[in-house]
């Protein structure tokens, strides 16, 4: 005589077959990356999660609602735009002083990684003002100054409400040096005995442009390396990197990741999820 199944063995054998499937399915494929802030994309090299975009940029971004900053050891500085064709990305300096705004001294300052990776580019030129006679771009290392597009310390004084001061304080016109970042970069702006500075961007094409249009702010060129991520990002994976070993990773899903693309990873990890539970197998035939 055939026994009866007991209720209680019914809902064991529910619970082993619901055990089962979820052995069977695959992890289904997830966004771990935030892929913009407010209307800027954020793509690789760069990232807003640890694990996310090339390991040398990490903790470099935060997003809040609407706005992309970029951290140095000087300050937060708001990402204005990123060109990812021309690997350039330009940073505003709420600090800074520019032609229509006096701000209080200060300096800018990277890290030695972000100078090398992630530099203000050859276009960025730095105008520093109200310097002393002794200070060292107007004497040991004048070469540092250049000449920017035809423009003078004259023109800056008249043109701009801000540093018109500068003017009247003096009765004249104080020096000032056109630069670039590397200047900045050695040296303090105690230690070039100017007052202030400001930043133009794009400066190759400002010949005959005054400084009431100019562009101010800090463009950035960076680097990506050549890590496969255009083969990773091809089959469908985020380029990423391991938090602990910082190696490249191409992120697939909530828990697969690959070295390299992540057809293979996913193929392979559904291969293993596909295996039977012989265990739990027994258990549904058992009872």
């Amino acid at each position: 005589m055939q026994s009866i199944p007991t209720p209680s063995s019914i809902f064991f054998k529910l619970l082993i077959l619901t055990l089962l499937q979820l052995q069977i399915l695959p992890t289904l494929s997830l966004s771990l990356c935030r892929t913009s802030c407010g209307n800027i994309a954020i793509n690789y090299p760069f990232g807003l999660d640890d694990g996310c975009g090339a390991p040398q940029f990490r903790h470099m971004f935060n997003c809040t609602i609407n706005d992309l900053f970029f951290t140095t050891p000087s300050g937060v500085y708001k990402v204005q735009s990123i060109n990812y064709d021309k690997k350039t990305m330009v940073i505003y300096d709420p600090a800074m002083s520019t032609c229509s705004i006096l701000q209080p001294h200060h300096d800018f300052a990277m890290t030695d990684i972000q100078s090398v990776i992630i530099p203000p580019s050859p276009d960025t030129i730095f105008a520093l003002l109200n310097c002393s006679i002794d200070s060292p771009v107007l004497n040991h290392y004048k070469n540092l100054c250049f000449n920017f597009s035809g423009h003078s310390c004259d023109e800056l004084y008249g043109s701009c409400n801000a540093f018109r001061l500068f003017h009247l304080l003096t009765n004249s016109s104080p020096p000032c040096c056109f630069t670039g970042y590397d200047t900045v970069k050695y040296m303090s702006m105690n230690i070039l005995d100017c007052t202030h500075y400001t930043t133009v961007i794009n400066g190759d094409n400002l010949k005959g442009i005054g400084p009431l249009d100019w562009v101010y702010g800090i463009k950035l060129s960076f680097t990506v390396a050549d890590t496969g991520c255009e083969l990773c990002a091809e089959s469908g994976g985020t380029c990423g990197f391991d938090t602990e070993t910082v190696g490249f990773a191409c992120l697939c899903s909530t828990s697969t990741n690959s070295s390299r693309e992540c057809g293979k990873a996913s193929w392979n990890f559904l291969k293993e999820k596909s295996k039977p539970n012989c265990f739990l197998f027994l258990l549904i035939i058992y009872f």
